[in-house]
């Protein structure tokens, strides 16, 4: 055989044979032998450089794990039949970048999915929305920083969601309150990302089942009194998000110098006071629940009322105990004050709550009475106020101070209450008649009787014509007759 025919058969020999050592990846058929490992009902084709998911898979697995491959999108029909059992998918380090809208039709039973470690930037509307079984969900080491609101819509067996690692700058509240939330959550990590403010008074009436399992450490959190308040009512609660990372937990001082600090060094950097469990406080005859916030759900709640009593079903007709483990006191009296305690056991945990109650002795009125009466006293003061002022600064102008009054007053300064009793028209016409005396003279009140109010000055009676003679005029007039209006009062004659 000729040299160059030998050397030809060789080179195909050893080009057969490395075609051979490369997989098959684009559009081949699932082969158990070659490409992926086949056990029972678990599929891995992990780190077998796939660019896509291998097609007819069995319609029995359960498993899936095609992770540390070169898939970068993931389309509406990457596999063509429904996997009714599949309940694992993973598919990290993948360099993934797109998710079909479609993507998860066909697989609607998963309960653990694993997106973690790819090249995801943002989350579509309803992108998950299939997925109503899933429970576990991993996104974390991605490039998100969008997330659509309605992204996580659908997942309600959601029970555990990892966002850490990307580049997500708002706290998706809606998926803790609101009709959006997510009712089965306990656990979202969101740390490490670029978050600045947190919803601090939204995160407060959280119960605490939900907050102890938010994590948001190794955030761009900007320094506030109110966040240390809140972490410190966590690491006093125990809670494991402010437990397990301690250290973690940093802020930015607002300042220019945009300092890192410990969230927990707050007190001593920006003076924020030390945090301090409040008493519940109540009045009489009102109705108090206290709750028994537990760091776990579905837990078996004990009360204990003050003096140790423990609390049973007919011992105590003012205290029941509610189905969420909460207690209700019902016609609250002063003697009900004191440390009330809850005993929380479960199959994992044991928890002990405190709740000091203090009860005022007197009622708290409704309807607002309270502040009727308030408004009405202030009301009053006000009015009061106004009458002083208009009777300091707005009364009449006295003689003193009007220039023509004051003369006149001058004038009548050489008689006693003369514009009263004088018999005279004025003054005036007194000055004129220097030839008349004036002299004093006292009436005795007996001496009036008989005379119809009119006196001579001569002690003799006036004869009234009008009455004898039936005319319209008396007969004479005395000129200085005096008018006794007041018998006792010196008048001038």
């Amino acid at each position: 055989m000729p040299p160059s025919i030998k050397r030809c058969i060789r080179r195909a020999v050893c080009l057969s044979f490395i075609l051979a050592l490369i997989p098959r990846t684009r559009g081949s058929t699932l082969n158990c032998h070659k490409m992926c490992i086949c056990a029972s009902n678990i599929v891995s084709c992990s780190k077998m450089n796939l660019t896509m998911v291998p097609s007819d898979l069995p319609n029995y697995t359960a498993v899936l794990d095609i992770s540390f491959n070169e898939i970068t999108g993931l389309r509406a029909q990457w596999t063509k039949q429904k996997l009714p059992k599949l309940h694992n998918l993973l598919l990290s380090h993948n360099g993934l970048s797109f998710l079909s809208s479609e993507a998860f039709v066909f697989v609607k039973q998963l309960r653990f999915l694993d997106l973690s470690s790819n090249n995801l930037r943002q989350l579509d509307e309803f992108i998950f929305e299939p997925l109503t079984h899933l429970e576990v969900l991993l996104l974390y080491n991605n490039h998100i920083s969008q997330i659509d609101r309605t992204a996580f819509t659908g997942l309600s067996s959601l029970q555990k969601l990892y966002l850490s690692q990307n580049l997500v700058s708002r706290f998706p509240l809606e998926l803790l309150k609101d009709k959006s939330r997510l009712d089965k959550l306990s656990l979202l990590d969101l740390s490490s990302n670029r978050i600045k403010v947190l919803p601090i008074h939204d995160l407060q009436a959280l119960p605490a089942w939900i907050k102890n399992g938010l994590y948001f450490h190794n955030n761009s959190l900007i320094c506030d009194c109110e966040l240390y308040s809140l972490m410190a009512h966590w690491y006093i609660r125990r809670l494991n998000s402010a437990l397990d990372f301690k250290d973690d937990h940093t802020c930015v001082h607002p300042g220019p110098d945009k300092r890192v600090l410990r969230l927990y060094d707050l007190n001593i950097h920006m003076n924020c006071s030390t945090f301090k469990e409040t008493d519940e406080e109540a009045y009489l005859d009102q109705t108090l629940t206290l709750s028994c916030d537990t760091r776990h759900r579905d837990m078996l709640k004990t009360w204990m009322l003050p003096g140790n009593i423990l609390l049973s079903p007919g011992n105590n007709h003012s205290a029941v105990v509610l189905p969420d483990g909460s207690l209700e006191v019902k016609s609250i009296r002063p003697e009900d004050s004191g440390v009330y305690t809850c005993f929380a056991v479960s199959e994992y945990l044991n928890e002990t709550l405190y709740v000091v109650v203090k009860v005022y002795n007197f009622t708290l009125s409704g309807n607002g009475d309270t502040l009727n009466t308030a408004y009405t006293t202030l009301v009053g003061c006000l009015a009061s106020v106004v009458l002083v002022l208009i009777y300091l600064y707005l009364t009449p102008c006295r003689c003193f101070c009007c220039p023509d009054q004051g003369k006149s007053k001058n004038l009548h300064e050489d008689s006693i209450h003369s514009s009263m009793l004088s018999a005279t028209p004025t003054h005036d016409d007194m000055a004129t008649k220097a030839e008349l005396n004036r002299h004093v003279a006292f009436i005795d009140p007996k001496d009036l009787q008989g005379q119809n109010g009119k006196v001579n000055p001569n002690g003799e009676e006036e004869v009234d014509e009008e009455a004898m003679q039936g005319k319209g005029k008396r007969k004479k007039s005395v000129a200085d007759s005096i008018s006794s209006v007041f018998s006792d009062t010196p008048i001038v004659v």
